[in-house]
């Protein structure tokens, strides 16, 4: 920069300017992106200048001239041409001749030189009336002045172009030189701008562009250091004429623009180009806002000069030493006011370059000392207090300019990186400058529509999660933020009635802080009162996002309002699904867990109030096997009303089924029913639902069963049959499994486990995998539920429901089940004969070929016609004659019809007869035919259930006789027998009350081994030991003597796992069962006589009989449903 020192007459010429604060002058061996010199410093008359845009040059004051100065012009417009042309070589000619001086800043040379030139007595009578003596100093600066007024008054177009050609081509290392030749041709062009303009233009031709992309670096030839910073000069020449310019600076004003942003692209990037370019950015602006009829202009080149300035802007370092960034700024705030406006996507780079320039700054206390080493240092406060006012300035600007809500959000919008930033001050400096730019508006500016921007809502929540902000300021901040901000939304709506709550809540504000909760009960009213839905949802939705932070008091923050919200049923329909997706994202990313225990009360809330459209929307977020939004199901289930309607809104989407023909391949992953089934596959297992699905059970299972046979007509049915159920690899299920096994796990979870099990051991659910076996499926679960009484009277009733219906499948469904259900001992509590009889009769008019034979049979069954039963028990009577002489006929024949019997008698039972067919049927388990084996075994087990009450103690003990022969045909060679000998020991195993039969099950089901069959002869010697022991004499006692290594084979035996499997490393011992043989160290091989042969002996205990701490053997539940093993429960 150049500094004018004390002087007589031309000194106090430049004791009248001010410095050049922009120009910095390079010193000795500073290049490159180095940090300015000592020269870019603010002065103390810079700082007093520092709240004025522009700056001054050395020739402003001409406009005021001093009587000096009248006299200089006088001489040179009294020179002949001539004569100013030698003047001006004689100057040019001295300061070409001290280039290589190194002058600085404050240089002066004395005139004697020139003096000694100046032959002509013109010349001297010219410099004369200055009194300058030949010993005199004289500034540097000055000869410039004099060289340009000397070309301004020049009539020759000609001369000027040779003379300021001339001038150009000293060098332009030092800041003075280049400040000389931009002043000498910004006053030169106030008489030839086109002579200037051509001359400026040929040296960007010849000088420019050569140069420009000369490495900063690169100082081997001299040449190369003359004409380095030649872009600076130019750039400073054009602001300097557009302050000459004058009302002619608008014809010329783009192509000034123009060529500055070219320059400044195109040339190596350093200090000297940038605080040059800033210089020339100033002067432009400065005679712009000059000239009045430039705010009517339409200006072509504006966006790309902002660009450049904000390119600097983006380039300052991470401290404050000058007031560059302040002067930026107010440039680009000036530019911004002409037309034509500025595009949102050129603001919105003005918003995120100059707010992360300031914003990002080190935090107040350590702005100094982030300072370099510095001759002056400089106020750090002072600047940084007219850089924040700067940025006030433009954003003023900005919304004084479009006065609208629309554009307050767009300001506000881009505020947002630091009002979630995790730096304090960061933070406190965005709020406050919210708060300033919020009072601005509603103390000078009046909105002038109605516009409702939605993502208000998103930057008041933001304003919002800052209010129990640690920093005092940045709360108090923030809160008077809300306020302004809903004063604004209510006066552009001219409701003044709803002061009244932001009257409370500023009320609250200031005198009772610690009455939390009041106030944010205020402040949800205020905003429930003035947002509109989309805001409200958008307030919400940035409220869910602040539950993710890692500050607990910011997220109990957003989780209290939150739940207040919701509680103030201020959620309108249309909002439910933006706010559960919205929640349904940010789940997994919440740390606390008291935040989420919160929110799950929340979600309890919204359900209760709009339950249709919650169901909806959860079904919709993902897929239910995903399961990540099990615990918003959770949620609703924490109500036990609310947990029933969930259930019924499912049963009802899970009966949405379109027809075939309107169901695109594309779509069936899509249909609303196929989620229905899968929620409700994860809700069977899920402990709080436990009993809601065991209140709605019947129409679970009717909707499961409709279910499959819709997906049977879909033709849905790829991976119903290759589910391996102890597969550990874990894979989405198909939606016929997923009904498939939802059906089983329905019985499963509710605890009728016997129903599992008769179907699981008769592998009857695999009658369910195909169309073809599906009636055969339905009926073989209704007759188990009907012998185990299984929610009967639910079911029926939901039967009779689903034969009323116009759909075909469930028609069938239905008088499946009531036909297995006329069997049930328990059904004429629930329906009389006559009802039943004109429901039987309602489905003979059916349209579907097996209702009306189902119909048909119910109406002919025993519950409907008694008088069969004699008829019935007299053809038993004959059957048992024959199946029980001494060479049968046809004895499978036999055994199935006398099955089909005790089917149709049912609660009538056959008595006495059943005694005798148990003993008989007793006999043939161990016949040669395994047919015949299996036959007997199954007949046995419907035998024993078969006395009624009466008969139960002796059929009974057959059943504890048959135990033995049971457990030896588990290993029988044939697998048929093998499969029926487990559901007839299971059988009579709850006929005998065992304890552990559920376990029981699921050893015979899933168990396999050695281990397998040891479990199931503990359990069968644990309710042994209950039943026989405690007599001076037990019956073990003949098996410890007759079992010499009984006790260490049991020791001996391999470890057995969770679901009674061999552990890994003890591979699993086949049993070396042939025919009836067993190995000597099968269970049943020890047990067989001490059963057969009671002897008294001594008492044993229950932990003595189940094997002791050191026999390694425990008594443990086993794991059933493998495939359901890392289910909820």
């Amino acid at each position: 920069m150049l500094e004018c020192g004390p002087a007589p007459a031309p000194q106090d010429l430049c004791s009248h300017q001010e410095s050049l604060s922009m120009v910095a002058a390079p010193s000795d061996g500073f290049h490159g992106s180095q940090w300015r010199s000592t020269c870019l410093l603010p002065t103390e008359e810079q700082k007093r200048d520092v709240g004025h845009l522009g700056r001054a040059t050395l020739d402003e004051s001409l406009g005021d001239r001093s009587p000096w100065e009248e006299a200089l012009l006088g001489q040179i417009r009294a020179m002949s041409d001539s004569q100013r042309s030698s003047a001006l070589e004689v100057i040019q000619h001295r300061m070409e001749e001290h280039t290589q001086v190194s002058w600085g800043l404050s240089t002066v040379f004395c005139l004697q030189l020139l003096w000694k030139e100046v032959a002509d007595p013109g010349i001297r009578e010219l410099l004369a009336p200055l009194n300058l003596e030949p010993q005199q100093p004289v500034e540097k600066a000055f000869l410039f002045l004099v060289y340009g007024l000397i070309l301004r008054e020049c009539a020759s177009g000609d001369l000027v172009r040779r003379h300021l050609t001339c001038l150009l081509e000293l060098s332009h290392q030092t800041a003075g030189q280049r400040e000389g030749m931009a002043v000498a041709s910004g006053i030169a062009s106030s008489s030839h701008l086109q002579e200037v303009w051509a001359t400026l233009e040929h040296l960007g031709r010849t000088r420019v562009l050569r140069t420009a992309c000369t490495s900063p670096d690169y100082q081997e030839l001299d040449a190369d250091v003359h004409w380095r910073w030649v872009s600076s000069t130019s750039l400073l020449c054009y602001g300097h004429m557009a302050v000459h310019a004058g009302e002619r600076i608008l014809p010329w004003v783009d192509n000034v623009i123009s060529r500055m942003v070219y320059y400044f692209s195109c040339s190596c990037y350093d200090n000297v180009l940038e605080t040059s370019f800033v210089s020339a950015a100033v002067m432009l602006m400065k005679a712009l806002k000059q000239e009045r009829s430039a705010q009517r202009y339409r200006f072509t080149q504006i966006p790309e000069l902002i660009q450049c300035l904000l390119a600097i802007l983006q380039k300052e370092p991470n401290f404050l030493a000058t007031l560059f960034r302040q002067k930026i700024i107010l440039v680009i705030m000036e530019l911004s006011k002409l037309r034509p406006s500025l595009k949102p996507v050129v603001k919105s780079r003005i918003l995120q370059t100059c707010l992360q320039s300031l914003y990002e700054l080190p935090p107040m206390e350590m702005l100094k000392s982030c300072l370099p080493p510095l001759d002056l240092a400089p106020d750090v406060m002072v600047l940084y207090q007219k850089s924040m006012q700067a940025l006030d300035l433009l954003l003023q600007t900005f919304i004084s300019e479009n006065k609208s809500m629309d554009e307050m959000c767009f300001l506000l919008q881009h505020t947002e990186p630091w009002l979630k930033s995790d730096k304090s001050h960061e933070c406190k400096r965005v709020v406050q400058t919210i708060f300033l730019l919020l009072k601005y508006v509603v103390d000078y500016v009046k909105l002038t529509d109605e516009a409702t921007p939605s993502m208000l809502g998103h930057q008041i929540g933001l304003l919002t999660l800052l209010w129990q902000d640690r920093d005092p300021v940045t709360r108090s901040h923030s809160r008077q933020c809300i306020y302004l901000l809903l004063q604004l939304l209510i006066q552009q709506k001219g409701s003044m009635g709803r002061f009244m709550h932001l009257n409370k809540m500023k009320n609250f504000e200031a005198k009772a802080l610690r009455r939390s909760e009041m106030k944010f009960y205020n402040l949800v009213k205020a905003l429930d009162r003035s947002l509109t839905p989309a805001q409200h949802t958008q307030l919400i939705l940035t409220l869910l996002g602040g539950l993710c932070s890692h500050d607990h008091l910011q997220c109990d923050l957003a989780s209290q309002l939150l739940l207040m919200i919701f509680q103030n049923q201020s959620i309108k329909v249309e909002q439910v699904a933006e706010i559960l997706q919205g929640l349904f994202q940010e789940l997994p990313s919440i740390v606390f867990k008291n935040i989420l225990q919160t929110m799950m009360k929340a979600v309890t809330v919204l359900g209760t109030q709009h339950t249709q459209e919650t169901v909806e929307v959860m079904l919709s977020l993902c897929h239910p096997s995903e399961r990540q939004v099990l615990p918003l199901w959770k949620a609703l289930a924490s109500n036990n009303q609310l947990a029933h309607k969930v259930l019924m809104l499912l049963y009802m989407k899970l009966k949405l089924r379109p027809p075939k023909e309107l169901v695109r391949l594309s779509q069936q992953a899509e249909l609303i029913s196929l989620l229905a089934l899968g929620t409700i596959y994860e809700l069977l297992y899920t402990r709080e639902y436990k009993a809601t699905v065991r209140w709605a059970f019947a129409g679970i299972l009717v909707g499961l069963l409709t279910q499959l046979h819709y997906l049977f007509e879909l033709d849905v049915v790829e991976g119903i049959s290759d589910y391996q159920e102890d597969s550990l690899e874990v894979k989405p299920l198909s939606p016929c499994r997923t009904c498939l096994e939802a059906l089983k796990g329905l019985f499963w979870t509710t605890n009728y486990w016997e129903v599992f099990a008769y179907l699981q051991l008769l592998r009857g659910w695999e009658l369910f995998e195909h169309l073809e076996t599906y009636t055969e499926g339905v009926t073989l679960l209704a007759r188990a539920m009907a012998h185990y009484n299984c929610e009967v009277k639910a079911v029926l009733g939901q039967a009779v429901i689903s034969l009323k219906s116009s759909e075909e499948r469930d028609n069938i469904v239905a008088i499946l089940i009531i036909t297995e259900f006329l069997n049930s001992q328990e059904l004429m509590q629930y329906m009389s004969r006559r009802a039943m009889d004109n429901f039987l009769s309602l489905g003979l008019s059916s349209s579907n070929q097996l209702v009306r034979a189902m119909s048909l049979k119910g109406l002919t069954s025993i519950l409907m016609d008694p008088k069969k039963v004699v008829l019935l028990r007299n053809q038993l009577a004959g059957l048992l004659d024959s199946f029980m002489g001494p060479e049968p006929q046809d004895l499978m024949g036999l055994m199935e019809i006398l099955g089909d019997i005790l089917h149709s008698l049912g609660t009538q039972g056959i008595g006495a007869t059943s005694i005798r067919m148990a003993q008989h049927l007793l006999s043939l388990f161990e016949d040669e035919q395994a047919p015949v084996r299996g036959g007997a075994i199954s007949l046995f087990g419907d035998v024993v259930h078969s006395g009624g009450k009466k008969y139960r103690p002796a059929l009974k003990r057959q059943a504890f006789q048959a135990l033995v022969p049971l457990l030896f045909h588990l290993v029988d060679s044939c697998p048929a027998v093998v499969m029926k000998t487990k559901l007839t020991f299971l059988r009579c195993a709850i006929l005998l009350k065992w304890e552990f039969r559920k376990e029981l099950f699921g050893k015979l089901a899933w168990g396999h081994g050695l281990s397998a069959e040891n479990d199931i002869f503990i359990y069968m010697r644990v309710w042994t030991a209950g039943r026989l022991g405690g007599g001076p004499r037990s019956p073990w006692t003949k098996a410890r003597s007759s079992w010499p290594a009984g006790g260490e084979q049991l020791r001996q035996l391999p470890p057995v796992s969770h679901a009674g499997v061999d552990l890994p490393g003890q591979p699993p011992q086949k049993p070396e069962a042939d025919g009836h043989e067993v190995h000597r160290g099968h269970p049943a091989g020890l047990l067989y006589r001490p059963l057969l042969f009671p002897e008294e002996g001594r008492p044993e205990n229950l932990q003595e009989i189940l094997g002791g701490p050191e026999a390694g053997l425990r008594l443990r539940e086993p794991q059933v449903l493998p495939e359901l093993s890392g289910r909820h429960h």
